[in-house]
């Protein structure tokens, strides 16, 4: 239990540049919606089986970056996107004037890991018998986690870019 504790503590740190501090994320409430306010407040109200979801995604980015990401540009491409997805999202939503909300950090997931999903769905290495077991596995496990992110990161981000789009400019 001080395992995930601790791993929920690095994942709700991970997260903190995601604060909606952005142009009128004030007048939203905090939550995993769409159209609310992802910070370290809506994390530790999140239900516990989505904190266990977040720490299980985040940990297989972490093992692509710090087991494979030396030898495989697939590990690469996953984890740099992570990471680029985490840096950016805050200040290109901010320099746009648009509110940081969950619906934005769904968009940059989808821009930003995208390109891994497509390696891992064309190169598919989790079926080549020619790779480690442990990559192998990690890429099948990659490939569901962003597979399954995407599922409701389409959704977030179509509710999303439509409630941007009626924004008074």
């Amino acid at each position: 239990m001080k395992k995930f504790a601790a791993l929920l503590s690095l994942a709700t740190a991970l997260t903190a540049p995601l604060s909606g501090t952005a142009l009128g994320a004030e007048e939203y409430a905090k939550g995993t919606g769409a159209l609310e306010v992802f910070d370290r407040e809506a994390i530790v109200d999140l239900p516990m089986l989505t904190k266990v979801w977040l720490v299980f995604m985040l940990t297989t980015f972490a093992v692509g970056l710090f087991v494979f990401a030396v030898d495989k540009p697939i590990a690469r491409w996953a984890g740099g996107g992570l990471i680029f997805s985490m840096a950016t999202c805050h200040p290109f939503f901010t320099a746009l004037g648009l509110p940081v909300l969950s619906g934005a950090i769904a968009t940059s997931h989808i821009v930003c890991w995208s390109p891994a999903l497509v390696l891992l769905l064309i190169k598919r290495p989790f079926l080549d018998r020619n790779e480690g077991y442990g990559f192998r596995i990690w890429s099948a496990l990659m490939t569901g986690v962003i597979l399954i992110s995407f599922v409701f990161d389409f959704r977030e981000a179509a509710i999303y870019i439509k409630h941007v789009a009626n924004l008074p400019h």
